[in-house]
C-alpha cells in the first residue's frame, strides 16, 4: 500500500517536472507567406552595406521561411568556409524560428544536447525575418566574427523599413 502510494506521488512528480518547461517554453511566431527574391535581395543589400562599411568580407544567404536558399553573395576575399556556414546559420534561424546565437548561448551554457538537434548551427548570425508578426525567412552572415556577422544581418533586415 505504501509503495502504490510512493509510485503514484513519484509519478505525479515526474509528470509535473515534464509539463513545467514546455508551459514556460516560449511561443515561436507563426510561418508566414514565404519571403520573394525582391525583399531578399534588399536585406542582403543592407547586410553588405553595413559590412562594407565596416571592411568586413562576409558571405550573405537569405532562407525562405523553410530554410531553401533565395539569395545569396559572397564579397571578395571572403573566407571559403564562410559560404557554407552563412547559410547554415540562415537555416538555423528559419527553421527553429530563433536567432541561431540562442543555441550558441544554450550549448555556452552547457546545454550540449543542443548540438543533437538536426540542421542547428549553434553560432551567432543567423537572424529571423518577420513581416506581419510571422517568420518569412532568414538571413545568414559568416566572414567577420559572429557578432559583427550578426550586426550586418540584422542591418540587413532593418534596411527593410526604410
Amino acid at each position: 500500500m505504501q509503495s502504490t502510494k510512493l509510485i503514484a506521488r513519484l509519478a505525479c512528480a515526474l509528470t509535473i517536472a515534464l509539463l513545467v518547461p514546455v508551459a514556460q517554453a516560449q511561443q515561436r511566431p507563426s510561418y508566414g507567406q514565404a519571403i520573394n527574391l525582391e525583399t531578399a535581395k534588399k536585406i542582403a543589400a543592407g547586410a553588405a552595406a553595413e559590412a562594407k562599411k565596416n571592411n568586413w568580407n562576409v558571405a550573405i544567404a537569405i532562407v525562405d521561411n523553410h530554410g531553401m536558399l533565395i539569395y545569396y553573395e559572397m564579397m571578395d576575399d571572403t573566407q571559403t568556409g564562410g559560404a557554407t556556414a552563412s547559410l547554415e546559420k540562415a537555416r538555423t534561424a528559419a527553421l527553429y524560428r530563433r536567432p541561431s546565437k540562442e543555441f550558441e548561448d544554450g550549448v555556452s551554457a552547457g546545454r550540449v544536447a543542443l548540438l543533437g538537434l538536426p540542421g542547428v548551427t549553434p553560432i551567432e548570425g543567423g537572424l529571423p525575418i518577420y513581416a506581419g508578426g510571422k517568420i518569412i525567412g532568414a538571413i545568414g552572415l559568416s566572414g567577420g566574427t559572429a557578432p559583427q556577422d550578426a550586426q550586418a544581418a540584422k542591418a540587413g533586415i532593418d534596411a527593410l523599413s526604410k
